[in-house]
């Protein structure tokens, strides 16, 4: 948070509740005197919102609720201006606005009042502008590789509970490796028991040798799947119909979205090849390419935060408890920070636990030790690996030193733990 100090007593306050066409903006001068008015989202109304601020006498400070990413543009156009912009939390607006009125309901004019009163306290933060900072492009590769890799996930488990069971369930137990493409490959030749038995089982082979991709035994499996076709539960349809073409269409479009991947896999190199802080965390276990590039695209420099505290913070691996009189309530991660941080570390945390002879894969089996069954036990662990990561990440890039592997068992972890007695 931003405290307002008395020297700006004197500027004027703007605050600006951002929606998709229309902004509402309240502005109070020096005077006390209000002023309520609406700001198109089109360049003539920007214009003319610049130009009267800047008729304005001293300086103005902006404050904005984020919807979405409505605000970039008019942020941006501020800050080049020269205004001071600051953020309010949308969950202070809603608590505020509750407090203020009483009420649940919200509209415009009274949310513009409520970022007015939270601006004047200092109850704010500063807006850094990507473009500004210079991590816009990697936020921005970032995000497309999360949402094509969405897509191709939510594709993967409707091909795997939908066309498969119907029109051959028994390939699905070679639908194993997440990046395995051979099998939507093989499917788009073949994609029904039919269409292999229209060969033989030779001449099957043959066609589908190169599209099999690089097994060891690929004769044996591709032998094996001819045998499937011959004593398969599938439902009987023709190889031209018009629902399997549904189904080719399907299994195209899965396989362009793994290309996709991995070419903004190759971009992320490229991008950020003679990035020193992209190399330091790809010696971490469990981050690639990928994952580092959205721990730099989302946290920006992680030395400008002093401890690895407020780092993990910020990715929202903080504790919280909530309690009330006698009540005492249980710690809990706070999850008020950057989501897609905690779920990169996540990620890392999980792809790392699945290795061998690696820091985190040795602390979660200290945790899950006592029942190795427990689901939820297990989760709780994940978690705390994933804040561990985040540790490690701050560390590795604010000591400029690579990742070592079980060096920091030698040193107290200061880890989120799953009892007072852990």
């Amino acid at each position: 948070m931003t405290a307002t100090s008395d020297s700006t007593r004197g500027e004027a306050w703007v605050a600006i509740d951002i929606a998709k066409r229309w902004n509402v903006v309240l502005f109070e001068a020096p005077t006390g005197e209000r002023r309520r008015f609406r700001v198109a989202n089109t360049r003539e109304d920007h214009d003319r919102f610049i130009a009267f601020l800047q008729r304005q006498p001293g300086h103005c400070a902006v404050a904005m609720e984020p919807t979405g990413v409505y605000h970039r543009p008019l942020a941006h156009r501020l800050l080049t201006e020269g205004f001071a912009v600051y953020l309010v939390s949308s969950i202070a607006v809603a608590r505020y606005r509750e407090a203020t009125y009483g009420t649940w309901d919200k509209s415009d004019p009274k949310d513009a009042a409520v970022i007015l009163d939270l601006l004047k306290q200092g109850k704010t933060l500063h807006f850094h502008d990507p473009l500004l900072a210079g991590i816009h492009d990697i936020q921005e590769l970032s995000k497309t590789y999360m949402q094509v890799a969405l897509a191709r996930t939510r594709l993967s488990h409707s091909l795997q509970t939908h066309y498969l069971p119907l029109y051959w369930p028994e390939v699905q137990r070679f639908w194993l490796a997440v990046r395995a493409a051979w099998l939507p490959e093989l499917l788009c030749t073949f994609p029904v028991p039919a269409a292999v038995l229209r060969l033989d089982q030779a001449t099957f082979i043959r066609e589908a040798w190169t599209l099999a991709g690089r097994k060891v035994h690929k004769k044996a499996c591709l032998a094996q799947i001819y045998e499937l076709a011959k004593h398969t539960i599938a439902l009987p349809i023709d190889p031209d119909s018009l629902a399997v073409e549904t189904f080719r269409l399907q299994l195209k479009q899965f396989l362009a979205l793994s290309r996709q991947r991995a070419e903004i896999e190759s971009l992320a190199e490229r991008a950020m090849g003679g990035n020193a802080d992209f190399a330091l965390l790809k010696t971490i276990p469990g981050i690639g390419s990928v994952l580092a590039l959205t721990v730099l695209a989302e946290a920006g420099d992680l030395r400008r935060f002093g401890h690895h505290r407020q780092f993990l913070k910020f990715c929202g691996f903080d504790l919280a408890r909530a309690q009330s009189g006698a009540r005492k309530g249980q710690d809990h991660l706070s999850k008020r920070g950057n989501a897609d941080l905690r779920r990169a570390f996540w990620m890392a945390g999980t792809i790392a636990c699945r290795m061998r002879e690696n820091a985190f894969q040795a602390k979660l089996d200290r945790y899950v030790k006592q029942n190795p069954l427990d689901k939820d036990l297990r989760r709780k662990a994940l978690t705390a690996v994933a804040a561990k990561m985040a540790r490690v990440a701050y560390a590795v890039v604010k000591t400029g030193t690579p990742y070592q592997v079980f060096f920091e068992e030698t040193v107290p972890s200061g880890s989120i733990s799953l009892s007072q007695g852990r």
